[in-house]
């Protein structure tokens, strides 16, 4: 539902629309009247402006009737003086519009009955309406940019227990890099190694050889 400000902008906004209707036709002196609350009754505004003949006066009226009907889907509650063409009231229950042929509008004065009203152009109005449009819209990227640098938000309890729940993945382990062996082995385990690989091969070659016979130490035979 909207607020009492919102459908006061929205009444504001139907003025704006029967203002122009009233330019359109060459309506002569269009003021508006934001009345006071406390004097005001229902309405809130009285938008008033003159003819210079009766047909003038009627074509002012039906161009506002049709304009709200056809951009808004507003229809007046009433009208009255349609006939005569002299005072037409059309009755929007938020606003009331006045058209008058010039001479009617001076006997009647109705902006000098409405002392406490705040008279505007139909220009003040269209520059207030543009300068609130400009403020809801600074407004609404403000929220916009704050809503964006907000911290993120605790999490629920349910959101909570479903994170107790699952359980946790674990993370695949990282592989160490292999060591790299050292480029040359120490000069002990090289000499082991070659010690032991000589004496399996001396071994074989002392089986194939022949045993050597000791030479006697005995003189040799006397030549006879």
């Amino acid at each position: 539902m909207a607020t009492v400000d919102q459908h006061h902008q929205q009444t504001r906004i139907l003025v704006q629309a029967a203002a122009a209707a009233c330019e359109d036709k060459k309506g002569v002196d269009t003021r508006i009247l934001e009345l006071d609350p406390i004097d005001s009754g229902l309405s809130d505004f009285f938008l008033i402006t003159s003819a210079t003949n009766d047909r003038q006066c009627m074509a002012i009226a039906d161009e506002i009737e049709h304009r709200l009907k056809k951009e808004f889907g507003v229809f007046p509650n009433s009208v009255e003086g349609r006939r005569q063409g002299e005072w037409i009231l059309l009755d929007y229950v938020d606003f009331v519009v006045h058209v008058f042929l010039e001479e009617r509008r001076a006997f009647y004065d109705i902006e000098r009955l409405r002392k406490s009203a705040r008279p505007l152009t139909p220009a003040e109005l269209d520059a207030e309406l543009k300068a609130d449009l400009a403020k809801k819209t600074l407004a609404t990227r403000k929220k916009a940019t704050a809503k964006t640098a907000a911290p993120a938000k605790p999490a629920t309890k349910a959101a909570k227990k479903a994170a107790v729940k699952a359980p946790a993945k674990k993370a695949p382990a990282k592989k160490s890099p292999a060591k790299k062996a050292p480029a040359k082995a120490p000069a002990k385990k090289v000499a082991t190694k070659r010690a032991a690989s000589i004496k399996p091969a001396a071994k074989k070659a002392a089986k194939k050889a022949p045993a050597k016979t000791p030479r006697s130490k005995t003189p040799a035979a006397k030549k006879s």
